[in-house]
This record gives structure tokens, sequence and C-alpha cells, in this order.
């Protein structure tokens, strides 16, 4: 009961911006369970929770203004529709999975210029489509540099709502949380690190990494999917 169990920037990041919160909270057996059942339901296959067409487009409505949980559904949803597309299509895994992070990157950017009239999840496909074409071009020719102006654009996708997973995270006791990150793959591992040990802004953990900003939006809102999910399982064990 005496040690420390929620696991906040001021724990851990840099001194200069240590906030007032206690450090060291006693052990609250009641919190989680209210967490835990959000994520629980919201993790399981998405069938059982009766997502209907007229529930997405209501997402993707309230995501053209900038909502944060839409863009968190959206992502969830269409996540594995498509990566398993560019996986067979890539036949690497590493591959797809950066493929998939920038089409969510680039549709977020795009997200306005979106017709209703078509399936969201085609617009998705067309666009890693695109994306995958891309890189073939670029890895035949090393002529031609074909980085396109919209990689330099500024991207908006919504990142100062603490999310779900975010308070998941935070409430986690540091050694235990650092055995939970190790489990995530390395660059999934290095978002989280930069951004929740080292309190980089996004902007800092982008020109770090050398990636567009947008990029690295989606990819840390994977990583605290997935880190989530890995604490959601270990409360089950």
């Amino acid at each position: 009961m005496g040690s420390p169990v929620y696991l906040c920037r001021e724990n851990f990041g840099k001194t200069g911006r240590k906030r007032s919160l206690v450090a060291t909270s006693p052990v609250r057996s009641d919190i989680d369970y209210r967490t835990i059942l959000y994520l629980y339901h919201r993790f399981q296959n998405t069938n059982t929770l009766e997502i209907t067409a007229e529930f997405i487009q209501k997402n993707i409505d309230r995501a053209r203004k900038g909502d944060q949980k839409a863009f968190n559904f959206l992502l969830d949803h269409y996540w594995n529709d498509i990566y398993g597309f560019q996986l067979i299509r890539t036949k690497n895994e590493n591959d797809a999975e950066d493929i998939t992070i920038q089409t969510f990157s680039r549709a977020f950017d795009r997200i306005a210029t979106f017709d209703n009239s078509y399936s969201f999840k085609t617009w998705l496909i067309t666009i890693s489509k695109n994306i995958h074409l891309d890189l073939l071009r670029k890895r035949k020719s090393s002529l031609f540099h074909s980085t396109s102006q919209e990689d330099d654009t500024v991207y908006d996708v919504p990142d100062d709502t603490p999310s779900a997973e975010d308070n998941l995270i935070y409430e986690q006791n540091l050694a235990q949380l650092k055995r939970f990150i190790k489990k995530l793959k390395p660059h999934y591992q290095d978002v989280i690190n930069m951004r929740y040990f080292r309190e980089l802004s996004y902007q800092e953990i982008a020109a770090e990494l050398d990636e567009p900003l947008n990029n690295v939006k989606v990819k840390l809102l994977r990583a605290k999917k997935l880190l989530a999910e890995i604490i959601h399982k270990s409360k089950n064990v």
C-alpha cells in the first residue's frame, strides 16, 4: 500500500516540467475496473459492438470537425483491413505497417475531401495503394527524389485530449510499465519512450525520427492502443 502506483509525467519526466500532483498515491482497487471494462468492449471484435454504417458515418463527420475520439475509432476500426491488404501486397510486415501508418496519416489530413458517396474503407485502400506505388517507384530508382509536396504539409490529427489509453498508461507502476513497453515492436517502443519518458512534443519526435508530423501522431495512437491491450490482458491473468 505504501508504494507509488500512479505514473504521471511528474514522476519521470523532465524536472523542469514537474507539476503539483502527488507521486505517492495509495493503491486503489476500484479505479481500474471502469477503465478496463471500457477497453475490453473497445478492443473486442467489432461485430460484437454492432457497428453500423450510420455509426461509422457519424464518426467520419465528427473526425472532420477534429474530434479525437472519432479519429481513434476510425483508426482502430479500419487498421486490420488496411494492414491485411498491404501485408498481402508487400509480403513484408514492416512495409505493411509503415504503409498503413502513412495511409491513416494522409487520410486524416484529407478527411475533409472524403466523398460520402464512396466507402470509407475503399477510400483508405485507394490511398494505401498509391502510397505503396510511391514506395516501389522510390526503390526502383535512385535518380529521383519523389517526396511529394503533401509530405511537407503541417498535418492536423488531434492530439491534445487525454484518451482512455493515456489515463491507463499514467496509472501504471513505472517498473511494470517498462516491462509492458518492452513487449511492443521497437518503433512503437521508441515513440512511447519519447512521448511519455522524455516528454518530447510531437514536433520534436517528428524531427528526431525524420518523419512527417502526422505519421508520428498516428504511430503514437497505434502504440498506445497496443500498450493498453497489453495492460488489459495482464489484468486478466
